[in-house]
C-alpha cells in the first residue's frame, strides 16, 4: 500500500486535490482536500493516473489496518505478482487485458 499525494495543477482552480491509499493501480481510501478524515472503500476503486502527477506522503496520514490476504506467485520472467483468490484478481497486466492469468491458477493450485 502506498500513500500519496495528487499534485497535478489543474486549469481551474476548484478542482481539490487529494490524499489517496492506493493498492497498485486500485484507490483504497482516500482523504478529500486539505481535510484529515479519511474515508476507507468497501471494495477498491480503480484510479485513473493518465494526466495526473503524484507524490509520496510519509509517514502514512492513513492509520486504519487493512487486512492483506493476497498470495505472491513469481512470474515466468522473474517478476512477482499478488494474486487475491477471493475476488480473483491479480496485478499482472495480463489480467489488466483479459480479466484471467496463469497466476491465479498457479495461487488457486498452492
Amino acid at each position: 500500500m502506498q500513500a500519496v499525494r495528487e499534485i497535478t495543477v489543474w486549469d481551474h482552480s476548484y478542482q481539490p486535490n487529494h490524499q489517496y491509499l492506493l493498492d497498485g493501480n486500485k484507490m483504497v481510501a482516500y482523504i478529500p482536500g486539505n481535510g484529515t478524515v479519511a474515508q476507507y472503500f468497501k471494495t477498491p476503486i480503480v484510479i485513473d493516473k493518465k494526466g495526473r502527477k503524484f507524490a509520496e506522503v510519509t509517514p502514512s496520514p492513513f492509520t486504519k489496518v487493512l487486512v492483506d490476504n493476497r498470495i505472491k506467485v513469481a512470474g515466468s520472467k522473474g517478476a512477482v505478482y499478488l494474486v487475491d483468490l477471493d475476488t480473483k484478481t491479480c496485478n499482472c497486466s495480463g489480467f489488466s487485458f483479459r480479466k484471467t492469468c496463469r497466476h491465479i491458477e498457479m495461487a488457486a493450485a498452492q
